[in-house]
């Protein structure tokens, strides 16, 4: 009789599981004793030093893809052939400067089954190596730093995409502003109305009313030279 899904164990590897080591890659198994239903989804807690967005799937079973989630990632795709070991390889940027690495894992069959590898040696379980547990998680050893190897930076890499500028240049407005289209739209979306432009221009509006006082002046003038013209050919003609 073929021994149950709890009797199955996770396990990870390493060529170069050696602290501060770039671009290593992990082989995680998942051994499988379950006659009746292969591996739908494996679901695995990163330890600290190791962040979800440092790691990158590298190999995996057919149609499988790897999402990161809150504190680790997950890998799923089309049931794994039942009975047979599933295997997979994940790209770590960089291994944090640590002895060991515990990767908690969840295992899912297709037939609903949950196998829990998440025992280690700081839960209460164990004896010191995490291994000796009913459900131990993956334990990766890892070997002393190479000689002045250095944690790499940390942080979301930079876009290159400038940060938004509501100082910019105004371009007409397309009627968000007040249901009128008396606004103006900056670069970066935002609407404001005239009073507030002027005001980040720094003239108090100033700009505004000297043009209408000239528009003004203008057709002002234009009427009196009509008007004087007029009268001037009236006495001509007389």
């Amino acid at each position: 009789m073929a021994a149950g899904p709890a009797q199955a164990h996770a396990h990870v590897t390493a060529a170069e599981a050696r602290a501060l080591a770039e671009n290593v890659t992990l082989t995680f198994t998942s051994e499988a004793e379950n006659p009746e239903a292969g591996f739908t989804e494996v679901r695995v807690e990163l330890p600290d030093g190791v962040e979800p967005g440092a790691v990158k799937l590298k190999k995996a079973p057919k149609g499988w893809k790897l999402k990161t989630t809150d504190g680790g990632y997950r890998v799923a795709g089309p049931e794994t052939e039942a009975g047979a070991d599933a295997e997979y390889q994940i790209t770590v940027r960089q291994l944090p400067d640590a002895r060991k690495l515990a990767f908690k894992t969840v295992e899912t069959y297709g037939d609903g089954t949950v196998a829990r590898w998440i025992e280690t040696s700081d839960s209460g379980h164990g004896h010191g190596d995490g291994h000796d547990s009913g459900q131990p998680a993956p334990v990766l050893e890892l070997k002393p730093a190479a000689p002045g190897a250095t944690p790499l930076a940390s942080g979301e890499p930079d876009s290159g995409e400038p940060a938004p500028d509501d100082s910019a240049v105004a371009v007409p407005g397309d009627g968000t502003g007040d249901g009128e289209g008396n606004g103006v739209t900056t670069s970066s979306g935002r609407v404001v109305d005239e009073t507030e432009q002027a005001a980040a221009d720094g003239d108090g509006g100033s700009s505004v009313v000297p043009l209408a006082a000239g528009a003004a002046g203008v057709l002002a003038l234009g009427g009196g030279a009509w008007w004087f013209l007029r009268r001037r050919s009236a006495a001509d003609a007389g």
